[in-house]
This record gives C-alpha cells, sequence and structure tokens, in this order.
C-alpha cells in the first residue's frame, strides 16, 4: 500500500471523515553551500525519495486538531492568538503553518493527519518537508491556487516568525520546487535555481549518526547573528554590501581587523562555501568524480574547523566513508549539531560501502545509526488516492 493511502486509511481511522486532500513533500540533503540560504549566497541541494504525507479535511468548528504518526499524539493546536514562546515540538510547526497561511486568507476548522516517512532531527530536512506537505493539503483541500515559491516563502517564514527558527529559505523551497533526477543549483537571494542532472553512474548515500540535534537547542540562530554582525562591520568599508554573498576573500581579509577571530572564521566558511554549489555542479556535469569528492571534503573542513557545527560522530562517519575504495568524499549535511552526512559513491559499490562503513562506524561510535541510498525525487505533491 502507498505511503499516502496508508495515511488516508490512517485519517479515516483517526477522524471518522474521509480526507479531503492528501499531499506529499519531501526531506532534502544539501550536496553543498552550508549555512550560505540565510547569507542570501547559493547551495546545491536535492530532493530525496524519503516523503512525508499529510491528510487533511474540514471541521464544523474553527478548531485545528493534529495527530502526528511518529509520535502518537493528538492536538488540539491554537492558531489565531498571539503565538508563545513555543517548544519547538512537531505541533509548534502544525501550529506555525496555519498561523502564516491564514495570515494570508481565512481558513476553516482542520483535522490534520501527519504520516511519517522523512527521519527527524537527522539533518533532511522533515520540518521543511512537514511544513510544505502541509500547505500543499491545505491549498488543495480549500481550492486555493498552488504557488510553489511563494509557499516556499510563506513556511519559511511561519518557521523564524512562529517557531523562531532563523532558518533560510533552501529547505523549504527545495521541499516545493524540486523535480525527479536533479539537483537544484540555487540562487538563494534571487530564488533562481537552474538543474543539474544527477549523473546515473554514482550515488548519494546518507548516513544516519544515531546522534539528534534540535536547532532551538543549537548555537544555529547565534551563527546567524555572527554573519549580520559580520556584515554590518564590513559595510563601514564597503557600504553596498547587503549580506555575507557579497563578500569576497580580499574584502574580508581587509575588514580582518575590525572582527574578532571567531566572526572571521565564520565569514570565512561562509565566504568560501558559497563558490562551492558551482564547482560541485561543474564536477558533477562533466563526470569528474574526484573533483566533486574533493568539494564535499573541503566543505565538511570548513564546517568543522571554521563554522564549527560539526561533532564528533559526524566526524567519524565521514572518515569511515572516505577510507572505502568506493567514495569519492563525504561530508555532514544540514545544520549540524548532529544528524546526518553523505557520501558521494560508485552506484556499483553502495552495498559494499554501507556493508563495510556502517559496521565501522558503529563500532568505533556505539551509536545505531541507519545508511541508505536516496536519489533526486519531486517536491510537494497531490497524491492520488486509492479508497481502501
Amino acid at each position: 500500500m502507498a505511503a499516502a493511502e496508508l495515511v488516508a486509511r490512517k485519517f479515516r481511522a483517526k477522524f471518522g471523515v474521509e480526507p479531503l486532500a492528501v499531499a506529499s513533500a519531501p526531506g532534502r540533503v544539501n550536496l553543498v553551500g552550508e549555512h550560505t540560504d540565510y547569507n542570501e549566497g547559493f547551495a546545491l541541494p536535492m530532493a530525496i525519495n524519503r516523503r512525508l504525507a499529510v491528510a487533511v479535511s474540514e471541521r464544523d468548528d474553527d478548531r485545528v486538531v493534529a495527530y502526528a504518526e511518529s509520535f502518537g499524539e493528538q492536538r488540539e493546536l491554537d492558531v489565531v492568538g498571539p503565538a508563545g514562546p513555543g517548544s519547538r515540538q512537531w505541533s509548534d510547526y502544525v501550529a506555525a503553518v496555519f498561523r502564516a497561511l491564514a495570515a494570508e486568507r481565512a481558513l476553516p476548522g482542520m483535522n490534520v493527519y501527519v504520516g511519517t516517512g522523512v527521519p527527524i532531527g537527522a539533518g533532511v530536512s522533515s520540518s521543511a518537508a512537514l511544513e510544505i506537505a502541509l500547505a500543499r493539503a491545505v491549498a488543495e483541500a480549500i481550492g486555493s491556487v498552488w504557488d510553489p515559491v511563494h509557499m516556499a516563502r510563506v513556511a519559511q517564514r511561519a518557521e523564524n516568525e512562529f517557531v523562531g527558527v532563523n532558518c533560510g529559505i533552501m529547505d523549504q523551497l527545495t521541499a516545493a520546487t524540486a523535480h525527479e533526477g536533479v539537483a537544484l543549483l540555487l540562487d538563494c537571494r534571487t530564488l533562481d535555481a537552474s538543474h543539474v542532472d544527477f549523473p546515473d553512474d554514482v550515488a548519494v548515500v546518507v548516513m544516519d549518526t544515531g546522534v539528534r540535534r534540535s536547532l532551538s537547542t543549537s548555537d544555529y540562530n547565534a551563527r546567524r547573528s555572527v554573519c549580520e554582525y559580520v556584515v554590518k562591520r564590513v559595510r563601514s568599508l564597503a557600504p553596498n554590501v547587503r549580506a555575507l554573498r557579497d563578500v569576497n576573500r580580499a574584502l574580508l581579509e581587509t575588514a580582518r581587523v575590525l572582527l574578532d577571530a571567531t566572526a572571521f572564521r565564520r565569514a570565512r566558511h561562509v565566504v568560501d562555501e558559497n563558490a562551492r554549489p558551482a564547482a560541485l555542479a561543474a564536477a558533477l556535469r562533466s563526470g569528474d568524480y574526484d573533483g566533486a569528492g574533493a568539494v564535499l571534503d573541503e566543505s565538511h573542513t570548513s564546517l568543522r574547523e571554521l563554522y564549527e557545527v560539526s561533532s564528533p560522530h559526524l566526524d567519524i562517519i565521514c572518515e569511515e566513508a572516505r577510507a572505502h575504495p568506493a567514495c569519492y568524499g563525504a561530508r555532514m549535511t544540514g545544520a549540524g549539531f548532529g544528524g546526518c552526512a553523505i557520501a558521494l559513491v560508485t552506484r556499483s559499490g553502495v552495498e559494499d560501502f554501507i556493508m563495510t562503513v556502517q559496521p565501522r562506524y558503529e563500532s568505533r561510535s556505539y551509536k545505531r545509526s541507519d545508511f541508505f541510498m536516496v536519489r533526486p525525487d519531486d517536491g510537494a505533491r497531490v497524491e492520488a488516492v486509492v479508497s481502501v
């Protein structure tokens, strides 16, 4: 039974009515371009074939009642009053999307069933998958025109203003607009994206360290604040600078005397990382997989040493991946502080890679892990559901 059909069936059992709409959205891996999106820079994400489905129906009252399969919890949500501080649980993300959508048009009360499918807290953007799948299902249920780029902005606003995570737009835009078979070379300022065909003879293996992280308890927001501080300081030398995307290595070196050592390291990562998405795209397009792997390795080193968002478990898993002959390169993916890494692996070597690297990582880390190959998938879509 397809995942969306199963979610529809469980919705009926939970709420006793038929869903008006079932929609799904993918998780994502960011191939490279980490912590660049909120600096208006460049990234190379791809949606993955791990999807989260959401089913909705209208209610006779104005309440929003949501159930999350992953947590076995049902909650009635406050989506109309002033937003509280929030605990950044799954229900806060659901409430935040309703608040952001309601700012644009009146919404009815709704029942919401949130399925599973995207690992939570692993750095593959389960939050954006939830936000976009929910927005897609609600739009279908109320007959609203679906504008994927606009809804990515709405979902980002939901997370920024109502959840309290100052994320960029990369995750939401990928979940909303991705296409099967391609990665997106994304300009996070203009939101323009070019498609990069993903080669058939290599694969991306996601390596879940088994260590969960929460952006609410990490230094994610602090990293963004440091970037904004650097921009303010650099503007004294170059008034036209709007974001770190506008700063090159020479300008950053000139501004070094205005910055403390930590701020300089953070900015150095972003400035250098902004060039890596285009470099990786060029390597993949030309079949230079050694060059592609080198870009991944360089990114991980920068994230570990300059931006300081890696972790011992992420470092171990990447070390073990690189030691395998089928691996071209590896790096952490997502915000860091735990979660997943990715490896670029020869397609024919995936099985041996997983069978070899996973137990080696677990023996060093004493953590249960999950390794799985992913392929580029479509963005949000309304699912056809067969009655059961």
